[in-house]
């Protein structure tokens, strides 16, 4: 395999490219070396320049041997100084010319037993350190081999003892001995390098995983440090408390401070750990969140752990088990129930029929009739719950779907008087994800109501529609507004329940049914309470990049 260097030149080594990559590197350092050694051996020749007559047996080659490594040396490193970034070819000749100039300089010195030859036992060892391969070997026969010939050669040509042939013989086999020792060495440490690097690649991928897995919950998690500062959170708490959009890059830090109320629970968290803290709202508009506090070390006791529920979503799930009950109970009885039910309307249009009624009988059949149609209507609210289809989202630019809607809207009927509908649009608006159908069926609702309470409070059929992007500049919102009365505080907590209404002649069940598609939408259907006359609805779509 091979390891990419940054300028593309690449170390093709047996053990993959983590070797490669340290073989560079390694490199890099005995060149280091090689330099500090040339410039000593060049310094060691102004030392004492009148006592190498006796030492040397050819100065002139000797000098001209060391200048010249020297200069190798050098323009080595010139050049990766200059980016050069060396291939294994380049590492094995550098080896072979140290052994070279090396034994070069133990033939014109003194031979054999000149201190020159300890410095041929530490090329061998970086070359097996380089390339712990049967090359690595190589280098220790071949330095054997020109030890062993200088040592011959001494001995025949100029006399020599045979003392030096025996301490040649020693320097091969040491030199045989470092490349094996060095070379079990040297592969122990490719592996264990090797090793650590998959397993070091194996923990970030588990923590990429991790985090990924954290950043796609629902629950909202935060860490904060001693001073109720935000140190790290997913996206479903910035989403929660903040309005960011959920799919950004997490942050490491939120400069932005945590909403008043959990910064009020987290203290007296601190004060009594046992304490369970209220449910809150981050905004007007957010939904119903419970937090849960965790000490996270609790050695050092100064980082607190902080998870975030969506209380709506599980009193969603607990409407949802008591409407399924009731829908399968509907279900099952509806034929029963609207049996009756026809026969008593029936009875009453033959009643009203008749020519002979009193006022007082005319007020009774009335009761019958809206009463008959009340039940009616509950009992097809429930079964459209029970049968209601899973959402087809799509990508909607709002504003030219808001122009559509108010001009269908307009063309229904609404007791013969004309509907004044004003649009606002706040540029720019954010494309939304959702299905058409069921968010048009939440705003006929909205637009329904809203017309209703205007016509009753002004006299006038007139809503104002409005959208726009949140704070965060990524979702769009929907608002319907009305003029009319209002709906009083004490039940603005309850105008989304099953069955809650404050009209003789209503259900209860169509703001939770409006909730509940927009809930389906991954959308977020709240009241928005702005002192203003009248009621303001907010649908909150999701982030577009968020999936459905």
């Amino acid at each position: 395999m091979a390891a990419p260097s940054p300028t593309g030149q690449t170390i093709r080594s047996p053990f993959g490219p983590i070797a490669g990559m340290q073989q560079i590197r390694l490199f890099r350092i005995y060149n280091h070396y090689r330099l500090v050694i040339s410039l000593m051996l060049t310094g060691l020749l102004f030392v004492d320049p009148f006592a190498t007559d006796s030492r040397l047996r050819w100065e002139d080659y000797y000098q001209a041997g060391i200048f010249c490594y020297l200069a190798i040396t050098v323009f080595i490193g010139l050049l990766m100084m200059a980016g050069l970034k060396p291939r294994e070819r380049h590492i094995s000749l550098s080896i072979l010319v140290d052994i070279a100039i090396l034994h070069f300089l133990l033939l014109t010195s003194s031979g054999i037993t000149n201190g020159i030859a300890n410095l041929v036992i530490v090329t061998v060892a970086a070359g097996n350190i380089l390339n712990p391969t049967r090359f690595g070997t190589f280098y220790a026969a071949l330095a054997a081999i020109c030890s062993l010939g200088i040592s011959g050669w001494a001995v025949l040509a100029i006399n020599e003892t045979a003392d030096d042939i025996v301490r040649a013989g020693t320097l091969g086999i040491l030199y045989f001995a470092t490349a094996v020792v060095l070379q079990s060495i040297s592969k122990r440490m490719i592996r264990s390098e090797a090793l650590a690097h998959s397993r070091a690649k194996s923990i970030a991928e588990l923590e990429q995983i991790n985090r990924q897995i954290i950043q796609r919950m629902r629950t909202g998690i935060l860490v904060l440090d001693q001073f109720g500062q935000v140190r790290l959170m997913n996206a479903a708490a910035e989403e929660l408390l903040f309005g960011a959009p959920t799919l950004k890059t997490p942050h490491l830090s939120h400069t932005t401070p945590l909403p008043s109320p959990l910064k009020q629970g987290l203290q007296e968290w601190r004060e009594n750990p046992d304490k369970r803290i209220e449910p809150f709202q981050a905004t007007p508009t957010s939904p119903l969140l419970q937090a849960t506090f965790a000490q996270l070390d609790q050695d050092q006791g100064d980082q607190t752990l902080l998870f975030i529920e969506d209380l709506s979503k599980i009193t969603q799930q607990a409407q949802q088990m008591k409407l399924a009950s009731l829908g399968r109970l509907t279900a099952s009885i509806a034929h029963e129930i609207r049996n009756p039910l026809g026969a008593i309307s029936h009875a009453a249009q033959l009643l009203d029929e008749s020519p002979n009624l009193a006022a007082g009988d005319q007020k009774m059949l009335s009761i019958i009739h809206r009463h008959s149609k009340r039940v009616n209507g509950i009992i097809e609210n429930v079964l459209d719950l029970s049968r209601r289809k899973a959402a087809d989202a799509q990508r909607v630019n709002i504003p030219e779907w808001l122009e559509e809607f108010r001009s269908e809207f307009r063309q229904t009927d609404h007791d013969g008087s004309p509907v004044h509908i004003v649009l606002n649009i706040h540029d720019p608006v954010p494309v939304a994800r959702f299905d058409k159908s069921q968010i048009e069926q939440v705003l006929v609702n909205l637009c329904d109501n809203g017309l209703r309470y205007s016509k009753e409070q002004t006299g006038e059929n007139r809503i104002q529609l409005e959208t726009g992007a949140t704070s965060d500049g990524e979702r769009a919102y929907v608002d319907v507004r009305d003029f009319g009365p209002g709906i009083a505080k004490e039940h603005h907590s309850s105008v989304f329940e099953p069955f809650f209404t404050t009209e003789k002649t209503g259900n209860g069940l169509g703001l939770y049914l409006a909730r509940e598609l927009c809930e389906a939408n991954q959308a977020h259907l709240s009241l928005v309470d702005d002192e203003q006359p009248g009621c303001r609805f907010r649908i909150t779509f999701a982030h577009p990049g968020r999936v459905i």
